[in-house]
């Protein structure tokens, strides 16, 4: 499948360069969208040679504004298949519909336990001996949808959330691009790219 991604990150995109050094995954990025100018998954992108744009949710006058901008914008690209990375905003219905089972996201715990945006310091709090990472499609719902793949992460007893976050990213970027390219290729039928998913 000759499938085009677009890339969606707030912060360092280091799951972003995981995708782009994938050999398979790398060929198919063909935008990355930050709703931050300082992010430097922007720049990742492009000392990439990818195109890479800031699409600042100020010029809009509420979130659906901006998403139905994002829509747009990747419709323009002829872009089939979004993956979130580390992206911090939540998406909209205007979205979630427009991209609907061609929205992939990596979660920093293991879903359904822990989502929203401070799962690794959650993980701790509960005092749980494992946790992980997810690869999910995205729904309307937040760190919500079909599960494709996840990875275990053993928590140890001197861990903190800087260190346990780290061995998470180690898993995270393992298990994204090979989930995407298993995407890719075909071996899950759960995406939709073109026609099928109208």
């Amino acid at each position: 499948m000759d499938a085009r991604i677009a890339v969606l990150a707030s912060g360092t995109g280091s799951n972003l360069q995981a995708l782009l050094d994938d050999p398979v995954v790398g060929r198919a990025i063909r935008l990355v969208i930050s709703d931050r100018a300082e992010a430097k998954a922007l720049d990742r992108a492009r000392s990439a040679g990818i195109e890479a744009v800031h699409l600042d949710p100020k010029d809009y006058e509420d979130r659906e504004a901006h998403d139905r901008a994002l829509v747009e914008l990747l419709q323009d690209r002829g872009v089939d298949v979004v993956c979130l990375a580390g992206y911090m905003r939540i998406l909209t219905p205007a979205f979630v519909r427009a991209y609907w089972e061609r929205t992939v996201n990596i979660h920093p715990a293991l879903l359904p336990a822990f989502p929203g945006a401070h799962a690794v310091r959650d993980a701790l709090a509960a005092g749980v001996k494992t946790t992980g990472c997810t690869v999910h499609l995205v729904d309307e719902e937040v760190d919500h949808g079909p599960i494709l793949a996840q990875e275990a992460v053993p928590i140890l007893e001197d861990d903190d959330e800087t260190s346990l976050h780290a061995r998470i990213q180690e898993a995270e970027h393992r298990l994204y691009p090979a989930v995407v390219r298993r995407l890719l290729e075909g071996d899950m039928p759960r995406l939709h790219v073109g026609t099928e998913a109208q």
